[in-house]
């Protein structure tokens, strides 16, 4: 199968990948989560007029000119509202988010008057509407204020709660089964025997998934033998995971396993191999509803195919429309020489530059198993297949790096 291009590669994934139903959520849970109905305000905001201010609800025309001696009448405190109009030279105590009584129009603050028993005395002039937050300033029922496909946030929850909603529609999460395979890997904490590493991939991989709203189901590693391999994927399918994701096992060696599994399992297989460094040993599929990632083995490989393809997918099932990956500008920090026929995602750091200019400086060596200079790493700077030679200062593309 000839190699695909990232970006045929990324529709591929995303082409057979639709939003996940929806289900009701307490607003508490809901914290990234993605709306999967608009939400129209059940109420208006405020209910009515309040003080913005601790002082006194007067009429306007009482305070025109300073000083004015008003009757004080009463007192409205937040959830107490007055129960009689406000007349001619008369005032009533107010506090921040009382409601201002019928009668008057303007709120004096305490700071600008005096108190002599039942009289107050207004010492500067006050224009009608001043610290009176009007009905509805902030929103009316009915208006449409948080839109479906919206990852909700803090400031999110903090409006649907004043919107009066206690539970709100979010598309389900996406469940992500991970499946490590290869006689080669041991757990962390475990002693290696010579000839084998300590797996990892799994765990920037869960990271990935839990960081985008997915559920991460851990299955392990199975071995180099084809019935467990095989046994693994069934799992995965009796869990009803979404996504199945595996690294490892995806080449063409002897024992590489994973596509004779999935092939045994009846996997309809959109494409193997794609026109990127690193990860170009990547394979994408279907087991009936559920979608398959074969990434490689190496940990850099795994990483960015995460980022390229794993992300785009669980945004896409999590109903949101920035599917990303987000790619951006920044100034080139050294030469570099011509590409080949692979795109290249180059793990770099970013400096500001003399005019303050992000500049992304790719590490010297990009082998895909050295985990040190990823971690380092800023962004990732994409060389697309066949660019030419570029010089130092020049424009590059980068994708940020967030996990």
């Amino acid at each position: 199968m000839a190699l695909l291009s990232v970006a045929d590669a990324q529709a591929s994934v995303l082409k057979d990948a639709h939003p996940l139903p929806a289900e009701e959520v307490p607003l508490g849970q809901a914290h990234g989560r993605v709306l999967a109905a608009d939400l129209v305000a059940r109420r208006t905001q405020p209910p009515a007029a309040v003080s913005a201010m601790d002082g006194y609800a007067v009429r306007a025309a009482d305070v025109a000119t300073a000083p004015a001696r008003l009757k004080l009448i009463g007192e409205v405190a937040a959830g107490h509202p007055f129960d009689r109009p406000i007349g001619a030279g008369e005032a009533a105590r107010i506090f921040t988010g009382g409601v201002v009584p019928a009668g008057a129009d303007t709120v004096v603050i305490q700071e600008v008057t005096a108190r002599e028993g039942d009289t107050v005395i207004v010492q500067q002039p006050s224009a009608k509407g001043r610290h009176i937050r009007a009905e509805g300033l902030d929103f009316k029922a009915g208006e449409t204020l948080l839109a479906r496909g919206r990852p909700l946030t803090a400031r999110d929850l903090a409006l649907a709660a004043a919107m009066n909603y206690a539970q709100v529609p979010v598309h389900r999460r996406p469940k992500v089964a991970l499946l490590a395979t290869g006689d080669e890997l041991v757990r962390p904490g475990e002693t290696p025997a010579h000839g084998q590493i300590v797996y990892s991939n799994g765990f920037a991989l869960m990271a990935q998934v839990e960081s985008e709203g997915g559920a991460a189901v851990e299955l392990g590693i199975a071995p180099d033998r084809l019935d467990a391999t095989i046994a693994a994927v069934r799992r995965a399918r009796a869990l009803e995971a979404d996504v199945l994701v595996t690294t490892g096992g995806a080449s063409v060696g002897e024992h590489d396993l994973v596509q004779r599994a999935f092939a045994a399992e009846g996997l309809a297989l959109s494409f193997w191999k794609v026109a990127l460094r690193p990860g170009r040993p990547l394979m994408h599929g279907l087991l009936g509803h559920m979608q398959v990632l074969g990434l490689p083995g190496n940990p850099v490989s795994a990483f960015v195919c995460g980022v390229l393809f794993l992300v785009p997918l669980l945004r896409r099932l999590s109903g949101r429309a920035d599917l990303g990956p987000d790619i951006e500008s920044a100034i080139l920090g050294c030469d570099l020489p011509a590409n080949d026929e692979r795109t290249d995602y180059l793990r770099a750091t970013l400096a500001p530059g003399p005019d303050g200019a992000p500049v992304a400086t790719p590490f010297r060596v990009q082998d895909s198993s050295m985990l040190a200079p990823l971690a380092k790493a800023d962004c990732l700077l994409i060389r697309e297949a066949y660019a030419p030679t570029a010089a130092a200062g020049s424009r590059c593309a980068i994708v940020k790096l967030a996990f």
